[in-house]
């Protein structure tokens, strides 16, 4: 049975658990192959090279994207490799080996750099360009180290491992990542490989323009669109979870179990990621199931999602939501029958590229949602000269989610149960099939509401 598994950074670092735990697993022989793990960076590794994921913190692509020395950042870089190679000795990592590659890789990543920013400060060509191409560069390097490692790491225990580099670095055809990935996998006999593959692929395209931080999960689902797995298997350092068990406590959640695409959908739209909304959809419509994985819990099923799912008992399936909100609310006494207002509103959040999680209206106001990061005072401005009144506030939003959850009461029941915790709600909707039912609050109350939810839900 093939499987395309992925395998994110924090597992990762913990390679002696990934081994034991999703390698070797109840696995002997030939049980051992048939499998495609896609690899991201180890942890922290990308954030070095681009920025802090959470924080903003400015990695090496910052240097050149101000036109300062990006040399010592990644001198410095190599040194924190090699640290971390050394993990891994104990593992069978060749260290010497190891070391030499990912110095080999990051000098020559440093020539590319060189010549993109001696481009770049000469004017005649596009900065946007440039940059991006910068990020591509800078980005392939975390994956290729891990994907080196981890596969120098199973070869030396008499596994048939085979590297997939995608990352393109010694190859300059021009290939799209799809003529990359069937080129890359048209030798390998996968019923007697096992195979390790770069979680960034290179192509025309650009695969970080379009998807940015989330590329080693299209890079995944690209691979199963085309080897139509029997099954694709994401695993990470936790469950698909009914809430957050740091919110609610480990004892106060379980794993989902079983959902459909569209929750999923649902929980990345509030930064609840079980996977990249745009790797989703390959999967989905090709029909090939996911499965959330545990990956220091190996023995348990974790979490399947599909196509056709809807739960046969009415419940809600996941209690989440984000406190990194603002909520823009345009009033204007001449809304009030007057065709095209939310038009116009759109147009302009459009025009500036902001996208939003949620909206509401009444006669002469709409308020909208949008993520904190996303601000936009150039919107804003354009706001206030359409409209009387621009109001932003930060906010919150806590989210009832499941496939089948379309009960009487539940939306009393859910607001009740914010109310006798003293939890104002600023406002409230649901969309007609009642997938999710979204409750906007103070961001200060926002774990006390997952709390008060995840109780009254049981």
């Amino acid at each position: 049975m093939l499987t395309v598994e992925k395998i994110g950074g924090t597992s990762m670092s913990a390679l002696q658990d990934v081994i034991k735990n999703i390698v070797l697993f109840e696995r002997t022989g030939d049980q051992l192959y048939n499998r495609i793990f896609v690899v991201s960076a180890f942890s922290g590794v990308t954030d070095l090279l681009l920025e802090n994921k959470k924080t903003g913190a400015p990695g090496v692509y910052h240097r050149i994207a101000k036109h300062q020395n990006f040399h010592r950042p990644l001198k410095d870089l190599i040194v924190k490799l090699k640290a971390i190679n050394k993990k891994y000795v104990d593992l069978g990592l060749d260290l010497a080996i190891a070391d030499q590659f990912i110095e080999n890789h990051v000098n020559q990543a440093q020539k590319y750099l060189e010549n993109l920013a001696n481009i770049l400060a000469s004017g005649y060509v596009s900065k946007e360009g440039i940059l991006q191409a910068a990020r591509e560069i800078l980005a392939s390097i975390g994956e290729s180290h891990s994907a080196f490692n981890f596969t120098n790491i199973l070869q030396n225990m008499n596994i048939n491992t085979a590297l997939v580099d995608l990352s393109g670095f010694n190859d300059h055809r021009a290939f799209t990542i799809d003529q990359r990935i069937k080129h890359a996998f048209k030798d390998i006999e996968l019923k007697k490989t096992l195979c390790i593959v770069t979680g960034y692929a290179k192509g025309t395209e650009g695969i970080m323009r379009e998807f940015d931080r989330g590329y080693s999960e299209v890079t995944f689902s690209k691979i199963a669109e085309f080897l139509k797995p029997a099954e694709a298997i994401i695993h990470k350092e936790y469950h698909l979870s009914t809430a957050d068990p740091a919110l609610v406590g480990l004892e106060n959640c379980t794993p989902v179990g079983y959902t459909n695409y569209d929750i999923a959908d649902q929980l990345a739209d509030v930064g609840m990621e079980a996977i990249h909304p745009k790797a989703s959809k390959p999967l989905e419509v090709s029909g090939i199931n996911l499965r959330i994985k545990n990956t220091f819990e190996p023995s348990h099923p974790g979490t399947l999602i599909t196509r056709e799912f809807v739960c046969e008992h009415k419940r809600v399936e996941v209690i989440t939501g984000t406190d990194k909100l603002l909520m823009i609310d345009v009033y204007d006494p001449s809304m009030v029958g007057n065709v095209g207002s939310d038009l116009q509103i759109m147009q302009a959040f459009y025009d500036h590229k902001v996208s939003y999680t949620f909206k509401a209206t009444s006669a002469n106001s709409i308020s909208i949602v949008i993520w904190a990061r996303d601000f936009n005072k150039k919107l804003i401005s354009k706001l206030e000269d359409d409209f009387e009144k621009v109001t932003i506030e930060k906010v919150a939003m806590v989210c009832l989610l499941g496939t089948n959850m379309d009960q009487p009461g539940l939306l009393a029941k859910s607001a009740n149960a914010l109310t006798e915790n003293n939890i104002n709600i600023k406002s409230a909707g649901f969309a007609l099939r009642k997938v999710n039912i979204q409750f906007l609050i103070a961001p200060e109350q926002f774990k006390l509401a997952i709390i008060a939810l995840n109780k009254a839900m049981k």
